[in-house]
């Protein structure tokens, strides 16, 4: 490789941090089995024979729903995903894919209607003419429609 040719790196941001397994609280982020959970349940045995206090920890994966759990020392670090929240104004809907608004004026149309309950409440407001937005949740290189909110018609 020549002095003039650069290879090309990411930013250097981690997709996940670490935090002392001690620290983590109920509704906060922690990865288990390798995935994105909201923790909904923790536990903390007293310190046994060897020493560590046991956190158990119950999480639901932010984007699957499905139920992990994992035990760890409450002296060791776990890692924690960086989540972001960013709410779209909804324009319209095309073959199962919203498009999307943000602040600045951007548009997106590739995030899929969720499956589920919410994916047919955004039907429903769809279908209604509604005027709505959506939060996407994004984490660990993936994004998902959490919630809907519904916004002021202006008279």
């Amino acid at each position: 490789m020549s002095d003039d040719e650069y290879q090309p790196v990411g930013s250097g941001a981690s997709e996940t941090y670490p935090a002392q397994c001690s620290s983590l609280r109920k509704n906060g982020h922690v990865m288990l089995k390798g995935r994105p959970c909201k923790i909904v349940n923790m536990t903390t045995s007293k310190t046994g024979k060897h020493g560590h206090a046991k956190v158990h920890l119950t999480g639901i994966d932010i984007f699957t729903s499905k139920k992990y759990e994992d035990i760890c020392p409450s002296t060791h670090n776990m890692d924690v995903p960086n989540t972001r929240r960013k709410d779209f104004q909804v324009i319209s809907e095309n073959e199962g894919y919203l498009h999307l608004m943000d602040d600045e004026g951007n548009v997106r149309e590739d995030l899929r209607i969720p499956e589920g309950d919410l994916g047919k409440e955004i039907q429903a407001k769809l279908t209604n003419d509604d005027e709505f937005m959506v939060t996407v949740l994004t984490a660990m290189g993936e994004e998902a429609i959490v919630t809907i909110k519904n916004t002021q018609k202006k008279d």
